[in-house]
């Protein structure tokens, strides 16, 4: 039994950086799909919409900083039952909250591209939703780094 908690805290401790990245890739290329289309239908502005696409790669950050702080769990290569089930909770759910949020976020700058394409001049205000989802990851970062235990 303490070799499978062991198995999920290892588990748990890369989920984070796993999960925030497959969520970037998803969401960067939704809005990255997006960009491109608008480049064809528009003159000019093409590095905004390159921009805007780029921002769901931010969860994939907030992932690395969870895996290596919870990493410092890690002594002398062994991961303790206490520390394995902190670290699974942890990693897995701020994961996962990295990984929507990175999803749902390159939706709303898809949305952002395309109602910018169609009326430039609301291109800032566009992008508040995706804003409004980055908060939610943020949340989950911070809330995750305050539950880490100081060493198990």
């Amino acid at each position: 039994m303490n070799d499978l908690v062991i198995a999920l805290g290892w588990a748990g401790l890369y989920a984070p950086v796993a999960l925030g990245a497959a969520g970037s890739v998803i969401g960067c290329a939704i809005a990255g799909q997006a960009a491109i289309g608008a480049m064809l239908d528009t003159e000019g502005g093409y590095g905004r919409y390159v921009g805007v696409s780029a921002m769901p790669s931010s969860q994939v950050i907030y992932g690395i900083v969870l895996t290596f702080a919870l990493g410092a769990l890690v002594v002398d290569g062994q991961i303790s039952v206490e520390a394995a089930a902190s670290m699974f909770g942890l990693g897995i759910g701020a994961g996962l909250a990295l990984l929507f949020s990175a999803i749902y976020q390159g939706q709303c700058c898809a949305s952002a591209i395309a109602a910018s394409k169609a009326k430039p001049e609301i291109f800032g205000l566009s992008l508040a939703p995706a804003a409004i989802v980055e908060g939610f990851a943020v949340f989950a970062f911070i809330f995750a780094l305050l539950f880490i235990p100081a060493g198990s």
